[in-house]
């Protein structure tokens, strides 16, 4: 399916929005009571830089711009996150393929977008959570025994692919929207990660991949595979 090409906007994702307003309202009263509670308002202009640039950061943080992948859908993979590509190679699946499968590994830092949209067209076949550790994203580790959720896509042309968000050091709380039987599209979001964390995407063997390690890139946008 073709789609036309849409001016790009940038919106706050909705997992921020109770987060925002506490930050918002928490900088207020602190920068308040250091301004009226103090007569020499230095400390009140240190904290406020350094409160003003979290929240900022924050804010940053939780950015969702609104993307269409430009272009015919059929067969390709792309990527389910911003960030930068740490892992392309065949390993072992062991939880729901139990075969050999190429996986390429998208690790979000802290300034990326964190929101996650789906690699593929299909329908989603199983979600699962698996409790676990909160190891660094990007140790070859963190894919089995980190906090993670499974989403297994199901194509058109019958090839199954799974997405896996991975928790992090600082990421302690994993979202996902996909369930079981919906169909899914590219351009909608799968969940959210939130303060950094990683995508790890399983394809089957003969894949071609169109990404290389250590490059960066783009949620919806940069193709990172074709089925074959």
């Amino acid at each position: 399916m073709v789609r036309l090409k849409k001016l790009k906007k940038i919106r706050i994702h909705r997992e921020g929005t109770h987060t925002l307003i506490a930050g918002f309202l928490l900088v207020l009263i602190v920068n308040s009571a250091l301004y009226f509670g103090l007569e020499c308002k230095i400390p009140f202009y240190v904290v406020a830089a350094i409160s003003l640039i979290t929240y900022g950061i924050m804010v940053n943080f939780f950015r969702c711009p609104i993307r269409l992948f430009n272009g015919d859908t059929e067969k390709i993979v792309v990527a389910p996150a911003d960030g930068k590509v740490v892992v392309v190679e065949e390993v072992n699946e062991t939880e729901y393929f139990h075969d050999r499968r190429l996986m390429v590994s998208i690790f979000m830092s802290l300034v990326n977008v964190h929101a996650n949209w789906y690699p593929v067209d299909g329908t989603v076949k199983k979600v699962a959570h698996q409790n676990g550790k909160f190891m660094k994203a990007w140790l070859p580790k963190a894919s089995t025994d980190n906090e993670r959720s499974m989403v297994v896509i199901e194509t058109p042309e019958g090839i199954e692919v799974m997405a896996r968000q991975i928790a992090g050091a600082m990421a302690r709380r994993i979202v996902t929207y996909a369930t079981v039987g919906e169909e899914c599209y590219i351009d909608e979001h799968m969940g959210f990660i939130k303060f950094g964390s990683r995508v790890d995407v399983y394809l089957p063997l003969g894949t071609e991949v169109l990404v290389s390690l250590g490059q960066m890139t783009t949620g919806n946008q940069t193709v990172i595979a074709k089925l074959k």
